[in-house]
């Protein structure tokens, strides 16, 4: 019985800790490689005007500067849940 108990009470939190974050599961190289992807390094520098986007832009230097720099990181995911909201309503056609 007490291994029962002991799944059903790990495995329920584990599907509820952040049902409502839409970051959860995603790691920063996946949002800045979506980004850069969708807008190319010159429209994020526009967007988010940071070193890392503007002069010489990688996906390794970027994520090395947001690991280290949380508000820009901040900025970078509010971008990434931005944006992805948005996708789906225009589509490009070429």
């Amino acid at each position: 019985m007490t291994e029962k108990n002991e799944t059903a009470d790990h495995s329920a939190p584990e599907k509820r800790q952040h049902p409502k974050d839409p970051l959860h599961g995603l790691s920063l190289k996946v949002i800045v490689t979506t980004l850069e992807a969708q807008y190319g390094w010159e429209k994020l520098a526009e967007l988010i005007p940071i070193n890392c986007f503007k002069s010489d832009p990688s996906i390794k230097s970027s994520l090395t500067f947001l690991r280290k720099t949380p508000w820009a990181r901040t900025k970078v995911e509010a971008l990434y849940i931005r944006s992805k909201e948005n996708w789906g309503k225009y589509n490009k056609t070429e």
